[in-house]
């Protein structure tokens, strides 16, 4: 063999090598789909080919539940729009927990008008009775979730959780009867305890401002038409629907339905401190007090979920080691978000079918979705 055709050779058969064990450089990313790319719109804010394979993937990679809507908003404009197969547009979703942070905002204005008072005893008419340690339970200490009161979100078995006993059981009927006939397990802002029973406590409260009437009809009207005049019309949410019990009390932990494009206008009057074109439909003032960590939660607010750190050790709902701890969210059973990065002006609504474990996937997931845009 000639001495100057060993070189050649020696390199011909590194390549081969390096083609026969996948080469060194990193793996050439699968072409994206069609739908990927249309879910993206013109000047979304962040890289379009990264944000169509972010987004993409939030609805295709396995482990991570079922993706039903998405939703992007960037600087009030929508950046990423995108559903699952037999859901669009006009989908109504349930809220499920997400309602909290809607309840929330409705005391706000209940207050704002001079309706309820946020540090006054609770205005429960069971415990006003004499000796009633419950007395001592104030507004705030509803909305942070430290009420005290022997509430169980989650039990085993279930169905002697009182959230299933309140929604589905012995309490359904009338829901607030149930809730404030629990009695006290802890002192009065004492500890954090998450509860739907405390939201229905709050929608209650919110009932008996509006009207003094218990007429079920009454008090489902006096609710449904404030929400309306005072949130859902002036967001211009038309899909959104409240569900009573059958004491006319609003189920204010779980069940009110809107398509995504309305839970992304809900996020954005947040981002934007309540104020929607100009007109402040939610105290400012309020919403910042939404987002105070309690005393006894650093991760909550007022019926809002905060992206503050934790103790270490602690599980976060969310991911304050991806996004800015200005962040919060709404956030409801089986993977419904609203969230909102005020830094990033960013709110981005995920709704679908998660259990626990794809629901930590999907978070990561969307993070990596978050994470695309720079902070202010």
């Amino acid at each position: 063999m000639p001495q100057r055709t060993a070189p050649l050779i020696a390199l011909v058969l590194a390549a081969t090598s390096l083609a026969a064990c996948g080469g060194s450089g990193p793996a050439e990313e699968p072409p994206l789909s069609e739908e990927a790319l249309a879910a993206v719109k013109d000047d979304p804010g962040a890289p379009t080919k990264a944000l169509a394979r972010e987004s993409d993937q939030l609805f295709t990679l396995d482990g991570l539940g079922d993706t039903r809507a998405l939703v992007v908003m960037h600087g009030g404009e929508i950046a990423v729009e995108r559903y699952g197969e037999g859901y669009g547009p006009q989908t109504r979703f349930i809220s499920w927990s997400m309602a909290k942070t809607v309840t929330a905002v409705m005391i706000g204005m209940l207050v704002a008008d001079g309706q309820l008072r946020l540090d006054a005893p609770a205005p429960v008419p069971r415990w006003q009775r004499t000796g009633d340690p419950r007395a001592e339970i104030t507004l705030r200490q509803l909305l942070q979730m430290r009420s005290g009161l022997e509430h169980t979100e989650a039990g085993d078995p279930p169905y002697e959780s009182s959230e299933v006993r309140m929604l589905f059981l012995d309490g359904r009927d009338d829901m607030a009867d149930y809730a404030t006939a629990q009695p006290l397990e802890a002192e009065p802002g004492s500890r954090f305890e998450y509860s739907s029973n405390t939201t229905v406590i709050l929608a209650d409260i919110a009932a008996r401002a509006l009207t003094e009437s218990t007429n079920p009809d009454a008090r489902r009207k006096a609710v449904a038409d404030y929400l309306q005049a005072r949130l859902f019309g002036p967001l211009g949410m038309t899909s959104a629907v409240p569900e009573f019990d059958r004491a006319g009390t609003l189920i204010a932990g779980s069940l009110i339905h809107a398509n995504a494009r309305d839970w992304a206008k809900f996020g954005e009057m947040l981002r934007n401190k309540g104020s929607v074109k100009g007109e402040q439909l939610v105290p400012r003032q309020w919403v910042e007090e939404m987002l105070e960590p309690s005393p006894v939660s650093p991760h909550y607010g007022l019926q809002t979920w905060l992206n503050r750190p934790l103790p270490d050790g602690e599980e976060h709902p969310l991911f304050p080691d991806r996004a800015p701890h200005s962040a919060f969210s709404a956030i409801g059973h089986m993977g419904q978000y609203i969230f909102v990065s005020p830094s990033q002006k960013l709110t981005v609504v995920r709704l679908g079918h998660s259990d626990a474990p794809q629901r930590k996937a999907m978070l990561q997931q969307l993070a990596d979705i978050i994470e695309l845009y720079p902070a202010g």
